[in-house]
């Protein structure tokens, strides 16, 4: 094709696939006549049925295990997230937290942290208990601090109801 503007060059293509899934192409140059052709077969590069087959099996065979994998991943993080929420939440309430309470708090997130460190091949069972310890510790001093937080506030969000805290499993 010689070089000529977008769009000026008209090129017509033709694509034929057979039952074989052998893939024909030719292609003309309308100005030019110039044509070309070229045949793409599928058995270059690409996977045998039986490799197929043995994968498909592979993948099956492996399916549990990775689900077991990925809610081992999924309880991990949720233990990381809630330690760093109330990382935050403790770092942002500045004095309306007691000193004793937040210390605790900053003691249990550590040691939890340190934990994760040097636990990092825990399965989901371990995260998940580790997780519901630092929330019996936490949680009523997060409780305590979001009540003491909208004490203060008459707002029509808060209907004279605290906050409510759920345990997630």
């Amino acid at each position: 094709i010689p070089p000529a503007p977008r769009g000026v060059p008209q090129i017509e293509v033709e694509f034929n696939i057979d039952a074989n899934g052998i893939m024909n192409v030719s292609a003309m140059d309308k100005s030019t006549g110039k044509s070309n052709k070229i045949t793409i077969t599928n058995d270059k590069g690409r996977l045998s049925k039986a490799d197929i087959d043995r994968m498909v099996n592979e993948a099956e065979k492996f399916k549990e295990e990775d689900e077991k994998q990925r809610q081992k991943i999924t309880s991990r993080n949720q233990l990381e997230s809630y330690i760093f929420s109330v990382k935050q939440a403790t770092e942002n309430a500045g004095e309306k937290l007691q000193p004793g309470d937040k210390e605790t708090i900053s003691k249990t997130c550590s040691e939890a942290l340190s934990w994760l460190d040097s636990n990092s091949l825990a399965d989901q069972e371990e995260f998940e208990f580790k997780l519901k310890e630092v929330q019996k510790i936490c949680s009523p001093i997060m409780a305590k601090l979001h009540q003491s937080a909208s004490g203060g506030q008459n707002t029509s969000a808060s209907n004279g109801q605290g906050p409510t805290v759920e345990e997630m499993d």
